[in-house]
């Protein structure tokens, strides 16, 4: 995809060393930094290790990542999310295996994000509160949330507000980590898989960058025809607001389209898919950050004329949105009702390994969003704020259904009852 890179660290003018690294391995187009804490350098040690095992592991999957890239079914992006994972559990027990030995270390930790560019797809192991931001058609979006108090605090509806949060007793801690790497033999890594298109520029920053960025800043620096250039200006932003903490940028350009109409077609695809999710009643609680999480697990796919989409009586694992066109739902080769634009089916399967109770036909060009049950499980489990919201949704969908069927049931008995007391009177 011939990505263009840059990347530069600087001490910053407060600290006497710089305990952050960075790791790119350009061949896979992976980017990565990791900012240490801890005495006597050992921040330092923390994020070095970090960065040479993870890069150990991404070049010893490089196999896998081939495959991924190739089209190979039988490499999922669910594969490549938990490869990400296993490499940077494998370097927190690394840095904390190397503290135990040397107890000057212990506690030592590091922030880790790392990003793996894939053509239209794009893949991120976050843990810590350096921060990944992604440009698209000038507008600039987080891709990264802070594992820090302030924000899980935020995050679990402890407080309504930032403004709120600062009124807090825990105010004087609101930047400390709740999640590191090494601190402990294992820790929590948040993976994320989103679609990248054409012209999408990258900055990966530990936080003695993101303190003195805004979006204006990001987008005017981006700007810059060089990306060594760019790299440069972001140091120069941080020390010229003070530099109080050690400073790392890498930034990571994909090439722009030839034909930009496709860029701009696949961008108002992405905007729309976020609509319509968002009118989805199962994700009626969710707020713009955790819909943005929902629609970076889906798969967009199109179906031609009487194409089958599912066939009844076939186990089923996936949940279907429709974005446009028209389905047909047929029950023993019978039409029982017809779906279009924003309808959906099939959300049973994400909790219910069922046969499908009916086969869903495309009746013309149609475009769907697609959630499959193992990666609904896998947000289930890495994101609990959010999975509240969704399984209290469905405990309302499920309660609605019984109704339903439970006045059907009724309906039906009366109807009996009635056709018996007839019957009795002739």
């Amino acid at each position: 995809m011939n990505i263009s890179y840059s990347a530069l660290s600087d001490v910053g003018r407060k600290r006497d060393h710089n305990e952050d690294n960075y790791g790119v391995i350009p061949e896979l187009d992976m980017y990565m930094v990791a900012d240490g804490m801890g005495g006597h350098a050992a921040g330092e040690v923390a994020s070095y290790i970090a960065v040479e095992v993870v890069k150990n592991m991404v070049q010893e999957n490089a196999d896998i990542i081939q495959k991924y890239k190739d089209g190979d079914s039988s490499v999922s992006k669910y594969d490549i999310r938990q490869m990400l994972e296993q490499a940077v559990q494998s370097a927190c027990l690394s840095i904390y295996n190397e503290a135990l030995e040397d107890p000057s270390k212990r506690g030592m930790g590091t922030t880790v994000d790392v990003l793996l560019l894939f053509g239209e797809r794009g893949f991120i192991a976050h843990v810590g509160d350096s921060r990944i931001y992604m440009q698209r058609m000038d507008k600039i979006l987080r891709l990264t949330a802070d594992h820090s108090l302030m924000n899980e605090l935020l995050r679990k509806g402890k407080y309504k507000s930032k403004d709120d949060f600062m009124e807090s007793p825990y105010v004087d801690h609101k930047n400390a980590l709740t999640r590191a790497v090494g601190v402990y033999e294992t820790v929590e890594v948040e993976t994320i898989d989103f679609q990248v298109l054409p012209g999408d520029k990258f900055l990966l920053c530990s936080d003695g960058l993101s303190e003195y960025l805004t979006d204006t800043i990001i987008e005017q620096t981006f700007q810059l025809e060089e990306l060594d250039q760019v790299t440069k200006r972001f140091i120069e932003v941080a020390n010229e607001g003070g530099g109080h903490d050690n400073i790392t940028s890498v930034v990571a350009s994909v090439p722009k389209a030839k034909d930009q109409s496709e860029t701009v077609n696949r961008a108002t695809e992405i905007n729309l898919s976020v609509e319509v999710l968002r009118g989805i009643i199962l994700f009626q609680y969710l707020k713009e950050p955790e819909i943005i999480k929902v629609f970076n697990m889906t798969e967009m796919r199109t179906y031609e004329p009487e194409q089958m989409i599912v066939k009844e009586g076939e186990l089923g694992d996936e949940f279907f949105i429709v974005l446009r066109g028209t389905i047909r739902l047929e029950k023993n080769n019978k039409t029982i009702t017809k779906l279009h634009d924003r309808d959906h089916f099939g959300e049973m399967a994400l909790v219910d390994k069922a046969p499908r109770s009916a086969s869903a036909i495309a009746e013309s060009h149609t475009k769907v969003l697609t959630i499959s049950r193992k990666d609904f499980y896998t947000i289930i489990r890495t994101e609990h704020g959010l999975a509240v919201k969704l399984l209290w949704s469905f405990l309302q969908e499920l309660t609605k259904r019984l109704r339903k069927t439970t006045n059907d049931y009724k309906d039906a008995l009366e109807a009996e009852t009635l056709d018996a007391d007839l019957i009795s009177e002739d």
